[in-house]
């Protein structure tokens, strides 16, 4: 039934500086742009609905919302963060790039089945660059990987300090 991620929306401050920080930094084409002015329900609006494409054809999204409030603030990344998945080759001179760019970056962090680095974007999202290692397949198998047992012993756990 569920073939692929098309996109994931997310709102954003800026429209322009958040093109920045995708296209001209991460590299994501910004792919398509919609400018709303009347919802589908007939309502009217003033909203820019911006798309950055990565290589396998999926997409983050963004909506600029002027008129509607919206709470920014820098995410933890417990809370939310956004992982995208690079060639290892490219861990290293990204995280340069973001420092020497005054981005907000760190890394690289070793989490057993994958490398990762981090940057704040814009709008106070964490933005992780992550490169497979080589059991990253094991590790993500849940036939080999005891996902199911480890959920069942955590709300177990939840259920007794309740």
């Amino acid at each position: 039934m569920i073939r692929k991620l098309h996109h994931n929306a997310y709102r954003c401050r800026d429209s322009e500086e958040t093109r920045r920080f995708y296209e001209d930094f991460l590299g994501m084409r910004l792919a398509g742009s919609l400018d709303i002015d009347l919802t589908k329900s007939g309502r009217k609006t003033s909203v820019l609905h911006t798309f950055y494409e990565m290589n396998d054809g999926s997409y983050l999204a963004f909506f600029e919302d002027p008129e509607t409030p919206f709470a920014f603030k820098p995410q933890r990344d417990f809370d939310l963060h956004i992982a995208l998945e690079v060639d290892a080759s490219d861990l290293e001179p990204m995280l340069e790039k973001g420092r020497a760019a005054g981005i907000e970056s760190r890394g690289i962090s070793d989490h057993e089945f994958i490398h990762s680095i981090y940057f704040r974007d814009p709008n106070g999202y964490v933005i992780e660059l992550t490169a497979r290692l080589p059991n990253h397949d094991r590790a993500m198998d849940p036939n080999t990987n005891d996902a199911r047992a480890i959920l069942d012993r955590w709300q177990a756990r939840k259920g007794d300090a309740n």
